[in-house]
C-alpha cells in the first residue's frame, strides 16, 4: 500500500473498565501513534474501557477522532462528547458498515463479544472482497492467542482456504500494529472466487 493514501484506521476495542491496565497502556500508546502518522481514529464512540482511552490519547496527540454510534447508545448516554466527529447510526449493522467504509485499515485490540465479533465479520467482508483494507490483531500479553488457534484450525480443517490466512496479520505492541497497517498491501478482490472450498 502506498501509506499516503492511508487516511484512517477503525479500532474495536472494548468499553469494559474492569480490565487489565496493561490493556488501557496498549490502547493510550496505539491511540498517539494514530495520531502521530496522522490518521484519523474511527471508533464506536464510547465513553468508557479502552475505546474512551485511545480516543482521548489521539486528542491528546492532537489527532482527529470520528465515532460512529447507534441512535439508542445515545439516548443511553453511552457516547463520548468531545470526539472532532461523532456519526449517529439507525442500528448495529449500519454503524459497523459505516466504520469500514470510513476506514483505509482496522486494527483490533482486546475485547469481548462485540469486538471479536466486528473482527470476524470484518475478516468475512475480506474473505469475499468487500473489504480490501489491512486487518491487524493486536493480541497483547497473547490475549487473542486462543481465537487465533481456532481460525488456524478452520484453515486446517479445510472450512477456510491457506490463502485466507493472509486476510489478517497478527501483532504483539502497538508500534507493530502500525508498522502492519502501514506495509500490507491492498488484498485482492479476486480472491472472492476462492471464498468456497
Amino acid at each position: 500500500m502506498d501509506n499516503s493514501q492511508l487516511k484512517s484506521v477503525c479500532v474495536y476495542c472494548a468499553s469494559s473498565t474492569q480490565i487489565d491496565e496493561k490493556y488501557f497502556r496498549a490502547a493510550e500508546e496505539l491511540g498517539h501513534l494514530i495520531a502521530g502518522h496522522g490518521l484519523t481514529l474511527i471508533t464506536g464512540a464510547g465513553k468508557l474501557g479502552l475505546m474512551n482511552t485511545i480516543e482521548n490519547a489521539a486528542l491528546e496527540a492532537g489527532g482527529k477522532v470520528t465515532g460512529v454510534i447507534p441512535t439508542f447508545m445515545v439516548r443511553e448516554g453511552w457516547h463520548h462528547e468531545g470526539l472532532t466527529e461523532l456519526i449517529e447510526t439507525p442500528s448495529m449493522h449500519e454503524r459497523k458498515q459505516t466504520m469500514a467504509n470510513l476506514s483505509d485499515g482496522i486494527i483490533a485490540l482486546p475485547g469481548g463479544c462485540g469486538t471479536m465479533e466486528e473482527l470476524l465479520e470484518i475478516i468475512t467482508w475480506k474473505q469475499l472482497g468487500l473489504y480490501v483494507n489491512p486487518i491487524v490483531v493486536l493480541n497483547v500479553d497473547g490475549f487473542y492467542d486462543a481465537l487465533l488457534a481456532q481460525l488456524e484450525k478452520a484453515v486446517e480443517e479445510n472450512f477456510m482456504r491457506a490463502i485466507h490466512a493472509d486476510i489478517w496479520k497478527v501483532a504483539t505492541t502497538p508500534a507493530e500494529a502500525m508498522e502492519m497497517l502501514l506495509s500490507t498491501p491492498k488484498w485482492d478482490k479476486n480472491i472472492r472466487k476462492f471464498a468456497a472450498i
